[in-house]
């Protein structure tokens, strides 16, 4: 199946093969057939997304290109619609009932699928008793069933710009098992014990039963971080402080602190993108962030340190990052006055720490980030552990999300066996289901990618003819890509710089003019003029511009 458009051929399509599809409308074909003699193949429609243009169709259009399904089939929907909302008495025995403790969930504000909740309270010992808990999704999806089955092949939810595309059916991922307030949960939980220090004194892995007292969005917990006051603040305060102190211990460890900034878009009902804002993690997103690391390295510690019976087990897993490419990188900042030191593993990851603090609120820090994330290699899931260099682990795994990811249920099912002391699994199988894993996230992933370049592209549309100052963010033998102050991309064609003939001089990151040697490089500051968009292709131009007069964007 291919998006019509999207390939480099026509398809013909009989009339009676077009589903009603019109001219102009963006629809996913099929190729039936592509006889020998033809110059084109022959399909059919299997369906019309809709016109052109529509924020909709878009949407899907992008989900096709990168062959991500944008709805469930009828008989994965029916099956959810017939999971029971109701915990059976009986279920609640089995497990430990821990529904008197006070828990609650922190997440975005337009979230519905709350994965994971925390619990705090205070032992006699005078030590905290810290509760992560997971929603149990396992103990509604069986193996073998036709929910399992859609869930392993997406293996992933999928984040567009203005909506998410759930790996489960809406009434599980919304409803049964999301950790909503004031209703009973089934959860597989992580519960430490933990001293002032956030050191862990005792760890206990199992089934419980939770109630959440209070939904929080990551703003009101942040507010009554700040404050000191509000609902349940000891607790969020209390918390707050054990977060800080394993952030601390795990930055001393190596763990590399790269805090991107997200851009969102402020949409309305149509799609429309009125405005762009940024996303910076704040306490109430680490504090959520630093427990659910916690757990996942615990989890994965258990597994993984029983060296007498080693288990197959599934890892999030990261490796070193490239020597060459590290040497480059650093050649690259020292036009800035940075460097790293490349000695150690752990002397490139504090000196890394200390130019992610450094190149902070610079011009030039997008570039720096973003290049630095480049030199990483890619994280992804493996049965072959060899510890994740970005944190800092020697074990580490995914068990926090299991109602977006596949991994995470994989996880649950496999703690769970490993609990009761079952034997080892097959590892082929699991590294087969790994290797897909990975391979989802980064479709899932180009596809968000995708999405947030469109709705850029469609923002600038408004903005034609107007003129920007900003950063130089990449160097091509095609063009220069330059960055904005609000962090669109658009790209000069090297066709329209005709003031001299330029060479891409890879290696130091530049174009230079072979004549008048006039130099272009990464991190140059320029003014651009917005010249054309192609939403089509999801493509923004600029020009370079002497002009003064620059333009403010609103925010």
């Amino acid at each position: 199946m291919v998006p019509a458009g999207k390939v480099g051929f026509d398809i013909f399509i009989p009339n009676e093969k077009l589903r009603g599809a019109k001219n102009g409308q963006k629809a996913i074909a099929e190729i039936n057939e592509w006889p020998a003699h033809a110059r084109s193949p022959f399909g059919e429609i299997i369906e019309v997304l809709g016109d052109a243009g529509n924020n909709d169709a878009e949407m899907h259009a992008i989900l096709a290109e990168f062959e991500l399904p944008h709805k469930f089939p009828a008989n994965v929907d029916k099956a959810a619609e017939k999971i029971p909302m109701e915990i059976p008495s009986e279920e609640i025995k089995k497990r430990r009932d821990v529904r008197d403790i006070t828990t609650f969930t922190i997440d975005p504000e337009d979230a519905k699928d709350f994965d994971d909740a925390i619990s705090l309270r205070q032992l006699e010992s005078d030590n905290w008793e810290v509760g992560i808990h997971i929603a149990d999704v396992t103990h509604y999806v069986t193996p073998s069933s036709i929910i399992e089955e859609e869930a392993q092949n997406r293996t992933t939810s999928v984040y567009l710009v203005d909506r998410v595309v759930p790996m489960l059916p809406e009434r599980l991922s919304n409803g049964v098992c999301s950790l909503r307030p004031n209703e009973d949960k089934l959860c597989f939980s992580a519960i430490f014990e933990m001293n002032e220090k956030a050191g862990v004194i005792r760890e206990w892995f199992g089934k419980t039963v939770i109630h959440s007292n209070q939904r929080f969005t990551y703003e009101e917990a942040q507010e009554i971080i700040e404050t000191g006051k509000g609902k349940l603040a000891d607790e969020l305060m209390k918390l707050n402080e054990l977060a800080e102190q394993l952030r601390e211990k795990r930055f001393q460890k190596g763990s590399i602190a790269f805090d991107r900034v997200e851009i969102k878009f402020n949409i309305d009902a149509t799609g429309k993108p009125l405005s762009v804002y940024f996303k910076e993690a704040k306490e109430s997103n680490k504090l959520i962030e630093e427990f659910m690391l916690l757990a996942n390295k615990r989890v994965a510690e258990f597994i993984g340190k029983q060296k007498k019976s080693a288990k197959t087990f599934v890892y999030r897993i990261h490796d070193k990052p490239d020597p060459d490419k590290l040497v480059s990188f650093n050649t690259f900042i020292h036009r800035f006055g940075y460097g790293i030191q490349l000695s150690t593993p752990n002397a490139i990851s504090n000196s890394l720490n200390n130019l992610l603090t450094n190149v902070k609120g610079k011009k030039e820090q997008n570039v720096v980030e973003t290049l630095a994330i480049r030199t990483m290699a890619k994280a992804e899931y493996s049965t072959r552990n060899i510890g994740h260099y970005g944190l800092a682990f020697d074990y580490y795994t995914h068990f926090t999300s299991p109602i977006r990811r596949y991994p995470d249920m994989m996880v649950h099912r496999l703690l769970e066996k490993y609990l009761d002391n079952g034997r080892s699994v097959n590892e082929q199988k699991y590294e087969n289901l790994c290797r897909h894993s990975s391979d989802m996230e980064t479709r899932a992933a180009n596809a968000e990618r995708a999405s947030i370049k469109y709705k850029q592209v469609e923002f600038m549309q408004d903005h034609i003819g107007k003129i920007y100052p900003g950063v130089i963010s990449g160097i091509t033998d095609w063009g220069i890509y330059v960055e904005l102050e609000n962090k669109i991309e658009g790209m000069v064609p090297i066709r329209e710089l005709d003031d001299d003939f330029y060479i891409f001089d890879e290696k130091n990151y530049a174009l230079v003019g072979r004549h008048k040697h006039k130099k272009y490089q990464l991190g140059d500051d320029v003014t651009v003029k917005i010249w054309r968009t192609n939403l089509e292709r999801k493509q923004l131009d600029f020009l370079l511009s002497e002009n003064e007069n620059e333009d403010n964007f609103e925010y």
